[in-house]
């Protein structure tokens, strides 16, 4: 899979894509229809008539585990603990290196100087009390360190503020801003390139927590099995996707900053009010890169669950997953950070517990990690006989295997994101955790006794399912 043709023939093959041929307003009506649509767990949706506009816009892409099956190329049946396993098999294997190209499709037209228009992009205006239109919700940004040559691809939403100039979102910690600072330093722009469309994997893994110092794109390769063809642009000198449809290209000014916002973001709240209004960082586009019949990339972001939360929950899961791997932590059985709950805010770990204390190493181990040290605010750990993703069984351990007063760590401070509305706009930056253990204590003698059913009763019961007149097989 090179692009998003590739993975809109994939969709169509399972019966996971609708095309839209009744025309859609992009001002509020596109991104209704995608959010009611997810609500329902709907297919996705590829808006072939956008009103004013003849480029398609494909939205509510990640809204279903299939979905997310089919853009990294794994069994459609896989949950979303499988996928995250294996992602973390993958990327431990060794990552994979981009590949150079001369071209590529995203330059078959090259639009540059006074003919740069954002407006000329079915950017949808997603929620009543947005700020604007915002031409980066299914976004990676492209950016480069100055000192290393460490190419970061990140996720920062980017509302169009004028003709040829977009805002981007840079929040504080964020690997962009580590670069940025060090432009600031020298006294320069930074490069920087917004890909809007691309193989959906691109999106997947910039919006991923992966450690400093690691290029995305090395991580796309793994995850693909082969390398990303990239371009060198004559512009940047940045490494750009050839195969992407849209690409903006131009540079960050780390001083003078423009109004954004508000947003209505991730989590179920605007934010850029108050405090968080303040001016933030832009990119000035000189130059647009794009096919001749481009495909526009959107998500409705919001309220969970739409295909933002699924993205979210996917790749931290595997990103933590990853990191544990990585620290050498026994017993790990599987990864989950629930959509419900934005994809991110908290973590579930099932573990086989080996020694007294081995769920508390695992839970202060998960807010320790990239992923764990940055928002998560709550880590649950269950037993091995429980998925991290079935969360009928994490409630079960909660009621009859945590004692609160045994099984709670509390950590007054860690490091948050000024986008999480439950705490005070003026005080964002550090968050209280905790730890909860859902597990049976390891170093008890006499340990409570699990109901099971008889195995060779059920497999007799599961053979003669349809004898009983039930219509499916078991």
């Amino acid at each position: 899979m090179k692009d998003l043709r590739d993975w809109i023939k994939a969709c169509e093959k399972e019966g996971e894509l609708k095309r839209i041929k009744a025309e859609v307003d992009w001002n509020l009506e596109l991104s209704h229809i995608a959010t009611l649509n997810e609500r329902k767990r709907g297919p996705a949706l590829l808006f072939e008539n956008v009103k004013g506009y003849d480029i398609p816009v494909l939205i509510s892409a990640f809204s279903t585990p299939k979905r997310m099956a089919i853009t990294l190329d794994m069994p459609t049946t896989y949950s979303m603990c499988q996928m995250a396993q294996e992602w973390m098999k993958r990327v431990t294997r060794g990552l994979v290196k981009p590949v150079e190209v001369k071209d590529g499709p995203v330059m078959e037209q090259v639009i540059e100087g006074e003919k740069v228009n954002l407006f000329d992009f079915p950017a949808p205006w997603f929620y009543p009390q947005d700020g604007g239109r915002y031409i980066g919700t299914a976004v990676f940004l492209i950016t480069q360190d100055p000192e290393t040559g460490w190419t970061n691809l990140g996720t920062y939403r980017m509302q169009i503020l004028d003709e040829k100039s977009t805002g981007v979102q840079i929040l504080p910690g964020k690997h962009a801003e580590f670069m940025l600072n060090k432009y600031k330093k020298m006294g320069k722009m930074m490069p920087a390139a917004a890909v809007v469309g691309c193989d959906p994997i691109n999106f997947l893994v910039s919006s991923t927590m992966v450690p400093a110092e690691t290029d995305e794109y090395d991580v796309i390769g793994a995850l693909r099995g082969d390398p990303v063809e990239v371009v060198k642009s004559s512009l940047s000198g940045l490494k750009l996707p050839a195969n992407a449809d849209i690409i903006l290209e131009g540079e960050i000014d780390p001083v003078n900053l423009k109004p954004e916002g508000p947003f209505g973001e991730y989590t179920g709240y605007y934010s850029g009010k108050s405090k968080w209004g303040l001016p933030k960082t832009w990119l000035n586009v000189k130059r647009i890169l794009r096919r001749k019949k481009p495909i526009f990339l959107a998500t409705t972001v919001g309220l969970p669950v739409g295909d933002i939360h699924m993205v979210q929950s996917l790749n931290r899961s595997a990103a933590l997953w990853t990191d544990l791997e990585a620290m050498k932590i026994p017993g790990i059985q599987s990864v989950y950070c629930p959509a419900e709950a934005t994809g991110r805010f908290w973590a579930i770990v099932s573990v086989k517990t080996m020694y007294p204390g081995h769920a508390n190493q695992v839970g202060t181990a998960v807010i320790s990690t990239t992923l764990g040290h940055y928002g998560v605010k709550g880590v649950i750990v269950v037993d091995d006989d429980i998925s991290a993703d079935d969360m009928a069984g994490v409630w079960w351990s909660l009621a009859v295997r945590y004692n609160p007063v045994r099984s709670t760590e509390i950590i007054t401070r860690g490091r948050s994101t000024v986008l999480d509305p439950a705490l005070p706009i003026d005080a964002r930056e550090i968050v209280s955790r905790i730890i909860m253990d859902a597990t049976i204590p390891y170093e008890w003698k006499e340990k409570p006794l699990k109901i099971t059913m008889h195995e060779e009763m059920v497999k007799r019961v599961i053979s003669r399912w349809q004898e009983y007149g039930f219509t499916e097989p078991y």
